[in-house]
């Protein structure tokens, strides 16, 4: 893996490139090969909070976590306990729907660590994967305006609507740093 590692508001010493290289190394176990994809490592610090964002595009998935903490270095472990959890569940994922060889299913190692024990999921991440409930419900034509507004009104994080500038379903959600994002669909 190649990684690129900045800084936003902050200088990267070669220590700390030191240890998110070191750090984010532990994930080459669970692949057959390295993957050949950039490693994007952003490291950050607001308002007293040391961030660490790192993003891992491989085929057919997107690994990308972030953690915030009043140390550097301890982002950086928790990110990449984020990363590896993301990577037995996704691997989980692969080996549940795709069964045949040849398949996304190569990406990820059957074995790792000491060569004797096989990854599977805990109870607690098995749950994460369960559906509990399922809406339905008539989407109201709507600007994004009036969409933040709605979402703002109901108290939840997103709100799905259908989009009277583009005619497509859309979701507006609140972002962590308090603003809101869009997402539409790319066709």
């Amino acid at each position: 893996m190649k990684y690129n590692i900045r800084g936003q508001r902050m200088e990267v010493t070669d220590a700390l490139r030191e240890y998110v290289e070191k750090k984010l190394s532990r994930l080459e176990r669970y692949f057959e090969a390295p993957p050949q994809s950039d490693v994007n490592v952003t490291l950050s610090v607001t308002k007293g909070q040391q961030a660490v964002e790192v993003t891992i595009p491989l085929p057919g998935a997107l690994l990308r976590a972030e953690e915030k903490r009043e140390d550097m270095y301890a982002s950086i472990d928790f990110v990449v306990d984020k990363l590896e959890r993301q990577i037995r569940k996704h691997k989980t994922k692969i080996n549940r729907n795709f069964r045949e060889a040849g398949s996304a299913r190569a990406l990820f190692k059957e074995d790792f660590g000491n060569g004797n024990s096989v990854t599977t999921l805990t109870r607690d991440e098995e749950d994460d994967l369960e559906l509990v409930r399922t809406k339905r419900f008539n989407l109201k034509p709507m600007n994004v305006e009036e969409a933040i507004l709605q979402m703002n009104l109901v108290g939840h994080n997103f709100y799905v609507f259908a989009n009277t500038e583009t005619k497509d379903v859309s979701v507006v959600y609140r972002r962590n740093d308090g603003k809101y994002g869009l997402i539409e669909s790319a066709e």
